[in-house]
């Protein structure tokens, strides 16, 4: 690089005869047949189903129903996460841990649910340290 004065040469910035490329295919995801794929819908239907069958293995549950349970458990992450978040702010660390979480659970969840999700979040924790 002669002169010290970058790659660029010194001139600083991109060359204007030069247009941005742009993605050939509109910015969707192309396949080699030319179809278009549809955008994932992320869902926690597989997880919702998964502990409905080890509760209840000959139950099953409509659509509209999984809707539901859908939307419920965005709701309830949303608020634990929202929780979590100001307990962070307010204790002044950048950093969200189990224990803001596990606090957010105690302030939200009322009684006994909140008995049982405190056993079952340490459980997930202490199997995913081990």
């Amino acid at each position: 690089m002669p002169g010290g004065k970058g790659k660029s040469g010194g001139k600083g910035g991109k060359r204007a005869d030069k247009a941005p490329k742009k993605p050939a295919s509109g910015g969707k995801a192309a396949r080699k047949d030319g179809k278009r794929r549809r955008k994932r819908q992320e869902s926690w239907s597989i997880y919702i189903f998964k502990v409905l069958k080890q509760v209840h293995q000959d139950t099953g549950i409509s659509t509209k129903a999984m809707a539901i349970m859908n939307s419920f458990i965005n709701d309830i992450f949303d608020r634990l996460a929202t929780e979590a978040a100001r307990l962070s702010r307010i204790n002044k660390t950048k950093t969200m841990t189990s224990r803001e979480i596990q606090t957010a659970v105690r302030l939200l969840l009322p009684g006994e649910l909140s008995k049982h999700a405190m056993s079952e979040g340490m459980k997930a924790v202490s199997k995913f340290s081990s």
